[in-house]
């Protein structure tokens, strides 16, 4: 295989493969239910596991455009939108065990939960943000919404993923060093994205501008008349 223009029953063959490590983290908690292995507190557990698994695909999804430009590999970009809607899925996961085991759909508990405590706060909000994005993530909704309109509306996964770093933050209060190190993660993630962006702007500024004056002393040139006889 040619790792650097695989064909396209390679690319399927990948997706395919990358399809089922998406699902091992849903597969390895079903199985330790079935084992009666959750611990004291099951539903703290699946909601803790998803949301973190939330988060690491996020993450995942956000290091392909760095991995790409890193690599050369520009066909790792065709497997960021099942990254992203396996985000979107562990996503919906964290929410509907909270929402259902946890408050088993009590919506007035659920409301005053979201508008009393900050953590559910942002973390709603994160959810909210991904519900455009996955709706969009296919071809036909680029060519509708146009390329320009697609992507500003999916840099808001810039702010998803400082809502879900938050929104982890808060909810361990004390143990913060796994938090943190997906602070770091994003930060640097963000970074990167923000120093091109910065480095485009140049080169676009540098193209736009009028070539400078050459330096140094000029001396004129005078062509005097030829004198008539």
């Amino acid at each position: 295989m040619n790792f650097r223009t695989p064909t396209a029953t390679q690319i399927a063959a990948i997706k395919a493969v990358l399809f089922a490590l998406c699902l091992i983290p849903l597969a390895l908690y079903i199985q330790r239910g079935l084992d009666d292995a959750l611990g004291a507190n099951p539903i703290e557990t699946i909601t803790r596991a998803s949301g973190e698994w939330t988060l690491r695909f996020l993450l995942i999804t956000l290091a392909v455009t760095p991995l790409r430009r890193f690599s050369g590999l520009n066909w790792l970009l065709r497997l960021r939108r099942m990254l992203g809607l396996f985000t979107f899925f562990y996503a919906c996961l964290h929410a509907t065990t909270y929402f259902w085991l946890d408050q088993f759909f009590d919506l007035h508990g659920i409301a005053k939960d979201i508008l009393k405590r900050p953590f559910i706060t942002v973390g709603f909000s994160a959810l909210v943000l991904l519900v455009p994005l996955a709706v969009t993530s296919s071809n036909a909704m680029i060519r509708r919404l146009g390329g320009r309109r697609w992507q500003s509306l999916h840099r808001s996964v810039y702010a998803i993923g400082v809502l879900a770093v938050i929104h982890y933050w808060w909810l361990v209060k004390a143990d913060i060093l796994k938090p943190a190190i997906y602070a770091v993660l994003l930060a640097v993630l963000l970074g990167m994205r923000g120093w091109w962006r910065e480095l485009e702007r140049r080169r676009q500024l540098a193209a736009a501008a009028p070539p400078s004056p050459p330096r140094g002393k000029v001396i004129p040139l005078v062509v005097k008349a030829p004198r008539q006889t």
